[in-house]
Parts: structure tokens; C-alpha cells; sequence
């Protein structure tokens, strides 16, 4: 497939409409992945028992850990556009026959984890792509504003997609429930056809995959910026998904709030997360965001730390808005910053790297997590991740070339 090439960017992201088409596909995308995650979840505990189901939800994350640099390699290669591409209409496909065998038959368990390992496996290639596309469809100045857009599409869809998954279960049961999936996938691959990307100059040279992969791990080692970062990404991840997976639920138990007052802990962080990268999107230029970035993981782990020691839940909640605000925000410039400060030609790579430290590593912190609280409880816990997470701050303030990175605008 032959890329468009784009002429220079002259509107700002929000009002380019070759950024609303790649917007459009990618809030199609992932509410799709949103609604197969609830009817998978939903199929195997019918097919299965809890564990089995447990079992079927995690068989993704291995192809996915072991296939992402690899991932990189390809969309870097290959161009991220016809990886994006191609990986939605595999997704797109498999979905829909998983949804079509369900109506006709109950084939049990095998369906659905052969299912989530090739979610898993074109994982691995996809997000790489998705990760270096922004870079290709718009100028650099505008980089920032794109990240905010995707991170209000990321937000829209696990708030909208749960409902929506929940309706199709309701409505026909998980084959309905995937073919929906399915079509909201399927809607994504005609604006992303339609979406213009500039292509970046090729020095001729032929080599391998491996030597490319060596290549982008070099770039990303080398780098003065990107390395830092790297480290921050996976410090903050780790000090900040225990508590709000495993800890969260521990708390609430613990404090008598229950599930409804868990659900409003949760809603005060989404809120806050919701509105990060909003702001993003709306202001675009940040002269010192390494800087903002670095102070941000720092009174975010101070939140995260507090979050344990108060009992009453208004003062819970109103602490999970500003958690989220600030995490959200941290998080959406790390995106932003790798978009901005790596070259194009590497950024497939680079995301790889990044998708590997927070997809890899983060999930070891979950049972460490559980284990830690049960042995000594929450607080404890809450106060040995707040400390890891703000580590991560630290060493963005400490690399000067990170703590004066600026996102254009």
C-alpha cells in the first residue's frame, strides 16, 4: 500500500482534518478493544471457571511482552500506517469469527484464548505503530496537541465502551457482544485508508531485522533524553498501578467502604485523568515540560502515599482527582516528549521500548502488591509505591536534558 504524502501542517491538530480522520479511527479502535475485553471476559467465565477465565484474560500479555520489539522493528520498517492498518483488519477479522462461532456453536474455552493470544500478537506490532503515526500526519508543533486528542479518545472509551459491551451482552450475549466489537473495528480501517502520512527518507542501506532492533535499542540507550525517560515511564508505572488495581480494592474492604465506594474512588480518578489530557490538547506548547513533568510524579506520589491514611471517603476521592490529574498529566507528556524528541525514523522503535517497560514490567507489581498488603497492609504498600513512583520524578529532574525538555506548540 502506497502512502499519501502530506504536504506541511499550516492548521492547528483540532482543526486539521487529516488529524480528525487518524482521531476517528483510533476512538473507533479502541472503543472496539474496550467492548472485546468486557464480552471476552464475559465468554470465558461462561465457558469456564474462574480460574480458566482468569487464565484466558492473561493469555495475551505473553505474545504481546515477548513479540513488542520485535513490533517495533516492523512498523518502523514497514511504515506505521500499513501496520496499523493491517493490524485492525486481523483484529477486526478474528473478532468477527469468534462472534459468528459462538452463534452457531459452544466450542468452550479454546476459541476464546486462541483469540487473545492474536490480540496479543498483533498487540505486539500494533502499538508500536500507533506510537510512531502522530509524527508522520502532523508537525512537530503540533505533536502535543495530538497526544492530548489520543488521550481523550482513551479516555472516552473505557468510559463509553463498558456500557456499550454491557448492552450487547444484554441484547444477544457475548456473540453479539464481539460482533459489535468487531464492527467498531471495522469502522476504523476506511478513515485510516483515508489518512494522508508524509514519508521519511530512506539512506538505501539493506539490514536485517535484527540489525534494525539493535539499531533502535542502541538510538534509545544512547540517547541522552530518551534513556532517562524510559526509566521514569517505568518507575512511575510501577509505583502507581499496584495501588489502584490490587491496594484500591484491599482499602476499600478494609476502610467498610465497599464496591460502591470503590466506584467513586475510581470515578474521582478517571475525572482527573480525563481532564489531563485535555489540558494538553488545549494549551500544546510547554516551554519547561520535563520540568513540569518531573514535579508532577512527585506530588502525584505524595497523593498516591496519602491515599491510605485517610479514612473518611469524600477526602478519598477528592485525593484520586488530583492522583489522576497529575499522573494523567506526567503521562500524557512522557508520550508526548517521545514524540517529540525521537527521530521519526527510530519512533517505532522507541515506542516499543516504552510499551515493553510499562506493559512488561507493570503487572509484576500487582501480585507484589497483593501479597506486600496482605503481609503488612495497605498503608505500607501505598507508602513503598508513593516512593517508587516519585523516584521516577527524581530522575527527571535530575537528567538536565529531561528536566529542560520542551514540547513545541
Amino acid at each position: 500500500m502506497t502512502a499519501t504524502l502530506l504536504p506541511p501542517a499550516t492548521a492547528r491538530a483540532h482543526r486539521d482534518p487529516n488529524v480528525l480522520r487518524w482521531l476517528g479511527a483510533y476512538t473507533a479502535s479502541t472503543l472496539g478493544d474496550s467492548v472485546y475485553y468486557l464480552a471476552l471476559s464475559w465468554a470465558a467465565v461462561q465457558a469456564g471457571t474462574p480460574t480458566q477465565a482468569g487464565l484466558v484474560m492473561s493469555a495475551s500479555a505473553v505474545p504481546r511482552a515477548l513479540l513488542m520489539l520485535g513490533g517495533g522493528v516492523i512498523a518502523d520498517r514497514l511504515g506505521p500506517r500499513r501496520v496499523v492498518i493491517g493490524s485492525d483488519a486481523v483484529r477486526c477479522g478474528a473478532v468477527l469469527a469468534v462472534a459468528a462461532l459462538l452463534f452457531l456453536t459452544s466450542p468452550g474455552l479454546w476459541p476464546l484464548a486462541l483469540l487473545a493470544m492474536v490480540f496479543g500478537a498483533v498487540d505486539a506490532v500494533f502499538l508500536p505503530a500507533v506510537g510512531a503515526l502522530p509524527a508522520r500526519i502532523t508537525g512537530t508543533d503540533q505533536l502535543a496537541r495530538v497526544q492530548g486528542m489520543r488521550g481523550l479518545a482513551i479516555r472516552c472509551a473505557g468510559v463509553v465502551g463498558a456500557p456499550l459491551g454491557g448492552l450487547g451482552v444484554a441484547l444477544g450475549g457475548a456473540p453479539a457482544a464481539f460482533a459489535l466489537a468487531g464492527a467498531l473495528i471495522a469502522v476504523s480501517l476506511p478513515l485510516l485508508v483515508s489518512v494522508r502520512v508524509r514519508d521519511l527518507p530512506r539512506d538505501g542501506t539493506p539490514r536485517s531485522a535484527l540489525s534494525d532492533l539493535r539499531a533502535g535499542l542502541r538510538y534509545v540507550r544512547r540517547h541522552k533524553v530518551l534513556g532517562p525517560l524510559m526509566v521514569t515511564i517505568a518507575l512511575g508505572d510501577l509505583g502507581f498501578v499496584g495501588p489502584l488495581n490490587v491496594g484500591l480494592t484491599l482499602l476499600a474492604d478494609r476502610r467498610g467502604w465497599g464496591a460502591s465506594g470503590m466506584g467513586w474512588v475510581l470515578a474521582g480518578f478517571g475525572a482527573g485523568a480525563g481532564a489531563a489530557p485535555l489540558l494538553l490538547a488545549v494549551r500544546g506548547r510547554l516551554p519547561r515540560a520535563g520540568l513540569v513533568m518531573g514535579c508532577a510524579i512527585i506530588t502525584g506520589s505524595l497523593a498516591i502515599g496519602t491515599l491510605a491514611h485517610l479514612p473518611a471517603l469524600p477526602a478519598a476521592v477528592g485525593t484520586a482527582v488530583l492522583v489522576g490529574l497529575l499522573t494523567g498529566l506526567s503521562g500524557a507528556m512522557c508520550g508526548a516528549l517521545l514524540q517529540t524528541l525521537a527521530d521519526p525514523a527510530y519512533l517505532g522503535r522507541v515506542t516499543s521500548v516504552s510499551s515493553l517497560v510499562s506493559l512488561g514490567l507493570t503487572p509484576l507489581s500487582m501480585p507484589l502488591a497483593a501479597a506486600a498488603a496482605d503481609a503488612w497492609g495497605t498503608g505500607p504498600v501505598y507508602v513503598v509505591s508513593a516512593a517508587v513512583c516519585g523516584l521516577g520524578g527524581v530522575v527527571a529532574l535530575a537528567v538536565p536534558g529531561l528536566r529542560r525538555a520542551e514540547l513545541p506548540g
